[in-house]
C-alpha cells in the first residue's frame, strides 16, 4: 500500500471530522504483537491497543479494545457483554467478518457495525494508538473521539495489566 493511499477507517475519520494522524511503523511478519508495535512508535505500550473480536454464547459477536499490555478477561467480559461465556474468534474467520486481517484490525470500518468495548485507561489518555486497518499503520487519535465514533461502552476489560 503506498503511504497516500487511505484506508476504509481513514476515510470514516475524515467523514466524520475527526483529527487523527497515522503513524507508519515497520512490521515484523514474525512479531505482530503490541509490544513491537509501541517500541517501533516510542510509546508506551499501555497507549497502544489492541483490536479483538469475540463471540460470546449469547449475544454473537462484539469487539473489544484493550491496552497492548494487558490480555481480555474472558469471565468479565461475558458479563460485562450479558453472556455466560465468550472467546476470540478463530483466526480464519477474522477477515470474512470484519474485512481486516490479523495485525491490521481497527475497530473502524468493520464490514459491519459490532457492539465494542473499550478498555477503561483508554480515557486516562489524551491520545492512544489503535490499528488504522492494515499492518504497518496506527492512528493516533483521542480516545475520547474512539469512543464517540463506535459508541463503545466504556470498562474493565482485562486482567492484571502486565508491563
Amino acid at each position: 500500500m503506498s503511504k497516500n493511499t487511505k484506508t476504509n477507517a481513514a476515510r470514516i475519520l475524515d467523514q466524520k471530522k475527526i483529527e487523527y494522524e497515522i503513524i507508519p511503523y515497520i512490521v515484523d511478519e514474525n512479531d505482530l504483537s503490541t509490544k513491537h508495535i509501541a517500541s517501533q512508535l516510542g510509546e508506551e505500550i499501555c497507549r497502544v491497543f489492541k483490536t479483538l473480536v469475540l463471540k460470546g454464547d449469547r449475544t454473537d459477536y462484539f469487539v473489544c479494545v484493550v491496552p497492548g499490555n494487558a490480555e481480555v478477561d474472558l469471565k468479565k467480559v461475558a458479563k460485562i457483554t450479558g453472556n455466560k461465556k465468550c472467546d476470540l474468534i478463530p483466526m480464519k474467520e477474522l477477515f470474512p467478518l470484519t474485512g481486516y486481517i490479523r495485525g491490521g484490525c481497527s475497530p473502524i470500518g468493520m464490514k459491519k457495525a459490532f457492539p465494542t468495548y473499550i478498555h477503561k485507561t483508554a480515557i486516562e489518555f489524551d491520545h492512544i494508538y489503535i490499528s488504522a486497518g492494515v499492518r504497518g499503520q496506527q492512528f493516533k487519535l483521542k480516545p475520547t473521539d474512539l469512543v464517540q465514533l463506535v459508541q463503545a461502552r466504556v470498562d474493565d476489560l482485562t486482567t492484571t495489566m502486565m508491563s
